[in-house]
């Protein structure tokens, strides 16, 4: 009788540790947003269309700041309308490529991860395609937001993204936003063949998915495309992406 009170205590004891364990990684999920980026930017909110501008034609990053706190930062995203305001980072060759899945940007371990590209891609943008990847959160964080580009009306009246780099600003042009399948874009296509390349460009223009905006651009073998990528609200094996042609490619102050 005192073997069997000793036994259901102690599995009273586990059950809570496992309910306590579990309550603490929901309330982290849902609480999670990546770490406090806001520290590495000094802006507002926009509220008007000046202060938009104002917030795009000069970010006010603190790049020195963020490369002291980690070196793996090198780039920063932002899309007006959104919540994507973050910078982008890239694993070091001691980590795994995907290490940013699931750790933010101060290296910890987070549910929301960081936005991120993987080695495949350089660090100036100058690939063909690029991709950059992010949670779809429940709390409106990461790239989560990158879903309103489902709304037509949202899609028509938002074009740009923008990507932020020491000395520099590049501007991308937002022409396709749809739903694709899960496979991991840069091993699954060789951009370094030409006839392969203007064939996905073309692909990007009109996919095939029913869930889908497009808006007219041209892209030859010289266009450089931006992919961000996010998971739906549906079946597992899905993907959203938003996709964009550089444009414009300025100098800046910072």
């Amino acid at each position: 009788m005192k073997f069997k009170k000793i036994l259901w205590g102690t599995i009273f004891i586990i059950a809570v540790i496992i309910c306590i364990i579990c309550g603490y990684k929901l309330i982290s999920y849902f609480l999670s947003n990546g770490g406090d980026t806001k520290q590495y930017i000094n802006t507002t909110s926009p509220a008007t269309t000046q202060l938009q501008a104002a917030t795009v034609e000069n970010h006010n990053i603190n790049w020195n700041k963020m490369k002291e706190d980690n070196p793996d930062i090198y780039s920063w995203i932002y899309i007006p309308n959104t919540n994507v305001d973050y910078p982008v980072v890239q694993s070091s060759k001691n980590q795994p490529d995907d290490f940013y899945l699931d750790h933010n940007i101060k290296k910890e371990w987070e549910f929301a991860g960081a936005i991120y590209t993987e080695r495949h891609n350089t660090k100036d943008y100058s690939d063909p395609v690029t991709v950059l990847y992010g949670h779809n959160m429940n709390n409106g964080s990461m790239f989560h937001s990158l879903h309103k580009f489902e709304d037509s009306k949202f899609f028509k009246k938002n074009k740009y993204i923008y990507i932020y780099l020491p000395g520099h600003r590049l501007t991308y042009k937002i022409y396709s936003a749809y739903v694709y399948d899960d496979r991991h874009i840069l091993n699954s296509f060789d951009f370094s063949d030409k006839k392969i390349l203007k064939k996905y460009f073309e692909y990007t223009i009109n996919p095939e998915s029913l869930a889908k905006n497009t808006r007219k651009v041209n892209l030859d073998l010289n266009s450089k495309i931006i992919t961000l990528s996010t998971c739906t609200n549906g079946a597992e094996n899905t993907r959203y992406l938003v996709q964009g042609v550089l444009i414009k490619d300025e100098q800046t102050n910072e």
